[in-house]
């Protein structure tokens, strides 16, 4: 299974993060959230393993947020109007798309390399992570990280409590707020924890 670090700030806290084995790690461009990420530089890194994660508009709103970052992944919360051609271009670039996915219903199921499934705006009032877990009722239509929530003592028991056809597409683990020392700040040993143990799963 794989275990994306998301919410990285600091360069240290990277380096850890890279050296703990986390196959992706996250870098939120959102100046309201403690996990905004100022310097977006820091992404490069990360090289092919950098996930830029950002709300903007449209897709030319992403472009020099992946300029600046270099990243091979984006995770775009987009309005809903605006994602069909948005997804579109970013892989016409030759982007990999982590495409957030609410535990919610009615949803369109639009093409991406990976789904995000997790807690939805409808639950939380915020948009994208809360540290909140959802019931899992609701999942995405093709490959996906789990997140919301999570820690490395949480995961065999969340996936264990997944329904069967969805366990069938679960590809990893997404964590952030549960692996913090402070608001931004990253664990060592709750990186090197959550990433051992979303190893140590077998993929379905």
């Amino acid at each position: 299974m794989m275990a994306k670090v998301c919410g990285l700030t600091d360069p240290g806290d990277l380096e850890r993060t890279l050296a703990a084995g986390a196959d992706l790690v996250g870098f939120l461009h959102h100046p309201a959230s403690p996990r905004h990420c100022p310097d977006l530089a820091l992404a490069r890194r990360a090289r092919d393993r950098a996930v830029l994660v950002a709300a903007v508009p449209d897709s030319t709103a992403l472009e020099p947020l992946l300029e600046a970052c270099a990243a091979s992944w984006v995770q775009p919360y987009l309005p809903a109007s605006r994602r069909p051609a948005a997804l579109r271009r970013l892989r016409e670039q030759g982007l990999k798309v982590l495409l957030p996915w609410a535990d919610e219903p009615g949803q369109e199921p639009l093409e991406a390399d990976l789904y995000l499934w997790e807690t939805g705006a409808a639950a939380t009032g915020l948009l994208g992570g809360s540290g909140r877990a959802h019931p899992m009722a609701f999942p995405p239509p093709g490959p996906f990280l789990l997140a919301g929530g999570l820690d490395g003592g949480l995961l065999a028991a969340r996936l264990e409590a997944m329904p069967p056809a969805a366990r069938a597409r679960c590809r990893g683990f997404d964590a952030a707020s549960r692996l913090e020392s402070a608001p931004g700040r990253k664990d060592s040993v709750l990186v090197e924890t959550f990433v051992r143990r979303a190893h140590a799963l077998e993929n379905p």
